[in-house]
Parts: C-alpha cells; sequence; structure tokens
C-alpha cells in the first residue's frame, strides 16, 4: 500500500541515524532547517565499532556544541607507540599538537551515538526508526523519495535536498548510480573489546608488527580495551582464547585477556564515490568513502563530512548562498577522504608484510624516520586529521 505524505517538503531527508547523519541532523537543526532523519534499523549502535576520535574531529564537533560532552566521557590517549613485541620501534606525542584537543579521545560508538541523538532531540528532532529507504520517486522541485515502514507500507516524501548516510552499502547510492571504486585488502579484522591486564601504559595507544599480522590495542572508558587485529581468516565471534593467542602472538608477552565484552569480525577495503553529489542528493561518510581501519580514521572523516554539508545547506536554505556553492562540499571533501584513503592504505601494506627481510627494512626505516621530532610531528598531524 502506497501513502503520500501531504505535508510540506522536509528541507533535509537524512537516510542514516549513525554518528555521520546525526552530526548532519544537529548542524542542520542548530540553524533552524526542518530536518527528518531516518533509520532502517530497530534500534542505535550497542556495540562500541568505531571508538577514535581525533583533534580536528573534536574541533568541529565544538562549532556545533558538542565537542565537551563527548570529551567528557572519553578517554584522553595523548600517546601512540608502535612496537615490534616488546621493543619499541617508535613514539608519537600529541601533546605538541596545535589545537584545543591534542589527543586521541578514545569513546564508543553507541555511545557517541547517544551523546548525537539526544543533541537533536533536544533541537526538537526525532530519529524515525524502521523506516528504509527503498528508492527515488519522480517529485518536481523537491526530491521524492520512497520510504519503506517497518509493516510494509510505503510512504512517497518529499524533500528539498537528501543526504545518504547509510554506509558503506549505501541504497542511496545505488539508487543515483554513483559508482564506489576501489578494491578489498585480502585480510579480515578482529575486533573486540576486552579486560585485560599488561605491564604496558594504561593511557596509550599500542601498535604492534609481527609476521602474524598487526594488532592495535587502545584504551576505553570503564577500563577495557580495544583490540584489532589482521588475520587471513577471522574467526565470526572471537573469543577470549582468540584474542590471547593474538596477543601471545604479537603482543608484549605478558599480557592476560580476563574476559571479552564484545567481539566481531570484518572485512574492509578502500573505495570513494565517483561523485559526492547528485543535483540536490549528497553522500556523507561511508555511503561515499571507506577505507582501512588503520589509524581510526573512518568516523572522523564522515562526522566532519557532516559539518561541512550541514553549515553549507543551512546557508542554502537561509538564502545566504546561492545553489552554486553546493559544489563546495565535494571540492572540500572528496580530497580529504582521498588523503585518508591514501594514508591508511600504506598503514595498512606496510604494517601486515609477511616477508622477513622486509618486515625488519620496515622497522629499520620506522625507526629512523621517525628519530626525527619534525617527522614524527607531521604524522602525529595526519593522523589526527589536521591536515584534512
Amino acid at each position: 500500500m502506497m501513502t503520500s505524505d501531504s505535508s510540506q517538503p522536509t528541507d533535509v531527508l537524512i537516510v542514516g541515524a549513525g554518528p555521520v547523519g546525526l552530526t548532519a541532523a544537529v548542524t542542520l537543526r542548530r540553524r533552524g532547517a526542518n530536518v527528518r532523519v531516518v533509520d532502517a534499523a530497530e534500534h542505535g549502535a550497542s556495540t562500541s565499532r568505531a571508538a577514535v576520535i581525533h583533534a580536528r574531529t573534536l574541533e568541529v564537533l565544538a562549532s556545533i556544541d558538542l565537542a565537551a560532552p563527548i570529551v567528557d566521557e572519553g578517554v584522553i590517549v595523548p600517546d601512540f607507540t608502535v612496537r615490534d613485541g616488546a621493543r619499541k620501534l617508535a613514539h608519537l606525542d600529541f601533546r605538541g599538537l596545535r589545537t584545543r584537543y591534542p589527543f586521541t579521545l578514545m569513546l564508543s560508538q553507541a555511545r557517541t551515538e547517544q551523546i548525537l541523538t539526544r543533541a537533536f532531540t533536544d533541537l526538537g528532532g526525532e530519529v524515525e526508526r524502521t523506516v528504509a529507504f527503498e528508492s527515488f520517486g519522480a517529485g518536481s522541485g523537491t526530491e521524492s523519495v520512497i520510504l519503506r515502514h517497518r509493516d510494509g507500507t510505503l510512504e512517497e516524501a518529499a524533500s528539498r535536498f537528501v543526504i545518504g548516510a547509510d554506509g558503506g552499502r549505501s541504497s542511496v547510492r545505488a539508487a543515483r548510480a554513483i559508482t564506489f571504486d576501489g578494491s578489498d585488502y585480502a585480510a579480515s579484522f578482529v575486533l573486540a573489546d576486552v579486560s585485560l591486564t599488561w605491564s604496558l601504559a594504561p593511557d596509550e595507544v599500542q601498535l604492534f608488527l609481527a609476521k602474524q599480522g598487526l594488532v592495535v590495542v587502545a584504551p576505553l572508558p570503564g577500563g577495557r580495551h580495544r583490540i584489532v587485529a589482521t588475520m587471513d581468516d577471522a574467526p565470526a565471534e572471537p573469543t577470549a582464547a582468540d584474542v590471547q593467542r593474538i596477543l601471545d602472538e604479537r603482543g608484549p608477552g605478558d599480557a592476560v585477556v580476563r574476559s571479552v565484552a564484545w567481539s566481531s569480525r570484518f572485512r574492509v577495503a578502500h573505495r570513494l564515490a565517483s561523485t559526492y553529489r547528485d543535483g540536490s542528493v549528497f553522500l556523507a561518510g561511508d555511503a561515499a568513502h571507506v577505507h582501512s581501519p588503520a589509524g581510526g580514521q573512518g568516523m572522523n572523516l564522515g562526522i566532519q563530512d557532516a559539518v561541512v554539508l550541514g553549515g553549507i545547506l543551512s546557508d542554502v536554505l537561509a538564502g545566504t548562498r546561492d545553489e552554486d556553492s553546493l559544489s563546495e562540499y565535494e571540492r572540500l571533501r572528496r580530497p580529504a577522504a582521498r588523503g585518508v584513503i591514501a594514508l591508511t592504505d600504506r598503514m595498512t601494506r606496510m604494517a601486515t608484510l609477511r616477508s622477513p627481510i622486509l618486515r625488519r627494512l620496515r622497522n629499520a626505516a620506522i625507526g629512523v624516520a621517525l628519530h626525527s621530532p619534525r617527522l614524527q610531528h607531521e604524522l602525529a598531524r595526519r593522523i589526527a586529521q589536521l591536515d584534512a
């Protein structure tokens, strides 16, 4: 059954209520736009998944008054150490960065989404759950969007602009036939939040390089640690024994995994949408770009997309900028994504070398290159996305 919404068109329809869609919604609502947010899922994120928030992301969140509540709940991590087993190869200190936020912040995606949702509802918004994007209709002057409700009812909704923030398998991107070029990585990734004990500092991100692959260990609120590791074929739900084996093979040698709060596996690719805009339809976050999790860049890039796009659309809706300025979004954000994809691809390929000779050369090169304070500072800035 099809119903037609006879109300006035929405200013902006956002498909996807993850961190990117919610950030765009808050940005727009703060400027008075009429925003509708729909998501096919019944609930928001309940796991930590993306857990790293970098300095540049906190700067843009500060522009919509959301940095402070997020910083208040996260774990501040000013140090990033690269190791080969227990041996330290390099150390990055984020304290010297020229920013109000000279650190990496660790906070679960679930909690970040809750903070963003609360901000949106405080501004009078509401996330419509179990409402899925179906297709585009044939509206005139506005974008006509067909939405499928939980009971199967189809609704034709009109909106001045549409933002596809619906992830790497974006239905909005597919419906506009926007290509998503790139390739997949051969390795799979383990993702787990664990309780562990070890001798290393509790307030550092540790990256271990080993012949078996890489493993990243980072502190989370509540005394837990986030584990990200490459495997040829990761188990669907990694156990404490699986994570223990990874740390025994690749870590400092004294880590003891006490329990696993949550775990998963995933495969990743590096892909970039051929365009971020098709008429009045825009892509943001993973709908526009996906890449390796190296450096924890993904959610950060998407949140920055959302604030930039939300600001431009707000200006156009308010009449303070003309429609020609809509092209600014892609001009600003697509190069940033290309840079992050290139950085994370190099980091991933470097970290997953199997040849003993190449690994020795890599380790020596890291030690020499990052002995330079200037190169340490430049890399810290890139990871913090302050050059984006």
